[in-house]
């Protein structure tokens, strides 16, 4: 089995060669940037599998990067940073992030998350099999799991999705017309975070609605969880 390709950007050698070791030894596969520059020009050239993003680069804000990746490139990305309020992780997961980890960290729980993490995308792609390759279609919009993609045809807009909004939408689609709780929709997250879902929800409700601040597609259900309203039709990919 081809190894999972994970890229490390963080100025700290000592915390890259950590992670690279760590991951190395779990099965993965790692390259290691100290710059934003170095991983925009790797990013040009190879696409990883997920990429690991401290915040405090010297030649750049980290968010910048988890921002291409997550708006244009539906990569998995964990950020690792010192900044540990609540505001900042909840800032992270808007920009798109998966998961936020808080340094100093245990080599072995970033593992953890980064399985984790590839766990939710397989459970993604199960949905976009070779044998009998699917797509959601809702509301007007189909939903590619292969691709992690959006589109509406009638507007002519596409949307990416990153891996965490993906997951989340996932489960929505194959449980149409249900309310999901918060811990329905936070299995399978090495350490959920509950604010998590709400940020996400919100991410995938700009994308989707005509009006986010009165979404009629994904509604909340106060007390209880969130439900998606629309009928949900699981469509055969063409391959033209």
């Amino acid at each position: 089995m081809k190894k999972k390709l994970v890229y490390i950007v963080d100025d700290e050698p000592d915390i890259c060669s950590l992670v690279a070791d760590e991951l190395n030894r779990h099965g993965y596969d790692t390259r290691s940037f100290r710059t934003g520059a170095q991983a925009t020009n790797a990013l040009n050239r190879r696409k990883p599998d997920l990429c690991i993003i401290d915040l405090g680069l010297p030649d750049m804000d980290g968010t910048a990067i988890v921002r291409q990746l997550c708006d244009s490139l539906g990569l998995g990305v964990i950020i690792i940073s010192g900044r540990n309020s609540t505001s900042d992780r909840v800032l992270g997961l808007e920009f798109g992030a998966d998961d936020y980890l808080i340094k100093p960290f245990d080599p072995r729980e970033l593992v953890a998350r980064v399985n984790s993490l590839f766990r939710r995308l397989e459970h993604i792609e199960a949905a976009a099999s070779v044998e009998q390759p699917r797509m959601a279609a809702f509301a007007g919009w189909v939903f590619d799991p292969a691709t992690l993609s959006l589109t509406q045809k009638e507007q002519n807009r596409s949307e990416i999705l990153s891996a965490a909004e993906a997951s989340l939408l996932t489960l929505l689609l194959r449980s149409p017309r249900q309310i999901l709780s918060r811990d329905q929709l936070l299995q399978g997250y090495a350490e959920p975070f509950d604010r998590s879902i709400d940020v996400r929800m919100s991410r995938i409700r700009k994308k989707i609605e005509t009006d986010p601040r009165h979404p009629t597609i994904i509604k909340t259900v106060y007390g209880a969880g969130y439900m998606l309203t629309s009928e949900v039709s699981w469509q055969t990919r063409s391959n033209d």
